[in-house]
């Protein structure tokens, strides 16, 4: 089919589309973060006119640090070295002067002062520890200057909202230590950034710190900057401890998110890299909330709260460690519609789509304060805990959740299927909030063959199979709380809706199911990635799985690097779209999930080795939350997408999830069994351990070797009731 040429038209950006005028990669390399705090810096440790960009501290979604510049002598230092430790922890620049001159004379000849910056998250408060040495024979002076400045930017703001009115800053400078800049939003809300030096520099004003430095030979100083986030509705505290006390606290913090679940490592150091930073990636994301640990969906954009990517993160997580699905489970239960509400798109028993705090949010000038414009966000829900009981065998957990499961099985029904036709759809009722509310939530993402955007309500592929494998499981729970006749009633519906997915989605010439049904129930019969998360819910039938992987296997599809959202040739494909023929690693990890399933190893397998190949050509082996399609080329690194959240939760985990896929690892508390299902490790890998995989109060180390065509798993040790199990 020769794809349609369509105008461009502003009908098809969104309301919430996110503004690109530089790539946030190349403009802000370093990212930290800390619970509800987030910085990008540049590479020397920066904040230098981010303008409409993502650079800064953030917190709650409001920039509380916008410029932030180290100068000496008026100059730039020269970058020698700039990375983030592999926990994830601080950011390390290494930086020495340039060469000085006054009254054209050289007065500090280049790399005579090394300086060391190490800054990290605590607790609201970006911390920074400026060292410098004189590693010349002689006394040195200079003038060290740090200039700043906080413009209390909406996250919203910069993804290119427009605002009618702001509220106002103003600065003042207290004792000569500290600049606090106040922010009264229009919320009536106070936001202060209280930036404190120590010691005291020579100067201090609304903009910049002045330091004059005499260093003898070979002499050492430092400077402690801190800058806190705070605002009129958080209980304040004094920032105690310099630089050491928070330091230390930040460390065990880290300790603490990275000790959750098993480990892996591999005979591969390029491959171990990889894991261990996607390790560190979602101890970073995840953040402590009353109800359990939550990993945030990713910075910028992103760090809040999100139901798909939480509960997708800790379905691929689950095998490792099923505390982080417990803490989303708990975290979406507590934060259910109860009621309806219009602007917000939500409905009784409906499951949050994201949260936040910002400004804007408060007022309603975006409707994401508490937002439920996802129609994946419930099926998965209710998923998440039949997995999670699978797994941990946790049934006291499963009986306080039940009445939040009820309700999610409810709002299928009643809400998600309005039409009573069996499938769930979406249609936004809120004309402020999401046109599309899949996971692919761009406006133009479902499309007819001819490129006509499809009209409500609208009925995905996957969303279908999330609801048939939501029903399935929750049987088995209902069964399992003695609420039997509940349980046959599941069961059927779960078989009618996969008898009526066969017959409605499956398209035989594409040998593929189709994206989506329209607000008419026609088929929207373009080739999507959409089809291939299908699979990961068991709702298609063996043959159409092998179809289906095949011309996922593609070139149209498979771009060696990964499978594309939109196969090449589609009406609306784009290799450099956000959802029409990029590729995210979160997708691909389902679909080999869902290909394993069905026994096609080998399609997993290369889906595994094509991101993977991708991973060592990204800084830090960092998995971003997507990538253009430009088809694979020998010695070409495969491009990046200029606004990508990176880290992103649900792509940080994927290492893990492809891992399961090729070893066909399942846990199953109820027989006190880890199985593996013709176990095949891609090719990169000849040999892997697995310590401290848990099983109930059981726990084992692993190791898995390949051998020839099979791989072999061999018990290192184990610790009470638990077997392995291997089929081929």
């Amino acid at each position: 089919m020769e794809a349609k040429i369509l105008p461009y038209s502003p009908d098809d950006i969104s309301t919430f589309y996110i503004q690109a005028t530089e790539s946030i990669q190349q403009r802000w390399p370093r990212t930290l973060k800390q619970g509800d705090t987030f910085g990008l810096f540049d590479a020397l440790g920066d904040v230098i006119d981010p303008g409409m960009t993502p650079g800064g501290v953030f917190h709650n979604d409001t920039r509380y640090l916008s410029g932030m510049q180290l100068l000496i002598d008026g100059q730039r230092p020269l970058l020698l070295s700039s990375a983030v430790e592999n926990d994830n922890v601080v950011l390390t620049v290494d930086l020495s002067n340039p060469d000085i001159y006054q009254d054209n004379a050289l007065a500090l000849g280049r790399e005579t002062l090394h300086i060391r910056r190490s800054k990290f998250l605590w607790d609201g408060t970006c911390y920074e520890r400026i060292a410098i040495h004189n590693f010349d024979a002689r006394p040195q002076s200079c003038w060290l200057t740090l200039t700043f400045a906080a413009d209390f930017a909406d996250l919203f703001e910069i993804r290119g909202n427009q605002r009618p009115a702001r509220g106002e800053i103003t600065a003042s400078v207290i004792e000569g230590t500290k600049t606090i800049f106040r922010y009264i939003g229009l919320d009536a809300v106070e936001r202060c950034s209280e930036i404190c030096f120590d010691p005291p520099p020579e100067t201090l004003s609304s903009q910049q710190a002045v330091y004059h430095l005499q260093l003898q030979p070979g002499e050492r100083t430092a400077i402690i900057v801190n800058v806190r986030c705070t605002n009129s509705t958080q209980a304040r505290s004094d920032i105690t401890g310099g630089y050491s006390v928070p330091y230390r606290a930040a460390r065990r913090g880290a300790a603490r998110a990275c000790s959750l679940g098993g480990s892996v490592t591999s005979s591969n150091e390029l491959a171990n890299r990889m894991l261990h930073r996607a390790g560190a990636d979602i101890s970073m994301l995840i953040t402590d909330t009353p109800q359990g640990p939550y990993p945030y969906a990713g910075t910028p954009w992103f760090s809040t709260p999100f139901g798909r990517d939480g509960l997708i993160t800790a379905l691929q997580m689950l095998w490792l460690d099923p505390a982080l699905a417990k803490g989303v489970l708990q975290y979406l239960a507590a934060h259910q519609a109860t009621e309806l509400d219009e602007r917000a798109d939500a409905e009784p028993g409906k499951i949050l789509h994201e949260t936040r705090a910002c400004e804007m949010a408060v007022l309603g000038e975006v409707p994401f304060g508490h937002y439920y414009g996802s129609i994946d966000s419930t099926p998965l829900f209710v998923l998440l805990a039949a997995r999670y009981f699978e797994r941990t065998g946790d049934l006291p957990t499963i009986r306080a959740l039940w009445p939040n499961i009820e309700a999610a099985l409810t709002w299928i029904d009643r809400y998600g299927d309005q039409d009573g036709d069996g499938f769930v759809e979406y249609y936004r009722v809120s004309d402020n909030g999401l046109t599309n509310q899949g996971w692919k939530d761009s406006s133009d993402s479902v499309m007819h063959e001819d490129g006509t955007l499809a009209t409500g309500p609208i009925a995905l592929s996957e969303v279908q199979a999330y609801v048939f494998a939501a029903k399935h499981g929750a049987a088995l729970l209902a069964a399992r709380l003695g609420e039997n006749d509940k349980a046959s009633q599941l069961s059927e519906a779960a078989e009618k809706l996969r008898v009526q997915f066969e017959e409605k989605f499956w398209i035989e010439e594409l040998g593929a199911y189709a994206i989506a049904l329209d607000g008419a129930k026609r088929a929207c019969k373009v080739r999507s990635s959409n089809a291939g998360q299908v699979l990961f819910c068991g709702i298609a039938s063996p043959q159409r799985a092998q179809v289906l992987a095949d011309t996922l296997m593609t070139p149209q599809m498979f771009s060696g690097w990964g499978v594309r959202t939109l196969a090449t040739g589609a009406p609306r494909y784009n290799p450099m779209a956000y959802h029409n023929g990029s590729i995210w690693p979160h997708d691909n990890a389902l679909i080999a999930l869902g290909l394993s399933r069905y026994g096609l190893k080998r399609a997993a397998s290369t889906i595994f080795e094509g991101l993977f190949a991708a991973a060592t050509h990204m800084e830090f082996m960092r998995f971003p939350e997507l990538f253009c399609g430009f088809p694979r080329r020998r010695g070409v690194a495969p491009t990046s997408y200029p606004v990508a959240c990176s880290p992103q939760a649900w792509a940080s985990v994927v290492p893990f999830a492809l891992l399961q896929a090729c070893l066909g690892l399942e846990m199953c508390f109820a027989q006190r069994e880890i199985r593996f299902q013709n176990p095949q490790l891609p090719k990169f890998l000849e040999e892997i351990t697995i310590n401290d995989l848990t099983l109930g109060d059981a726990s084992v180390n692993l190791r898995l070797r390949r051998s020839g065509a099979n791989t072999e798993v061999t018990i290192v040790s184990k610790r009470g009731d638990i077997a392995i199990k291997i089929t081929q």
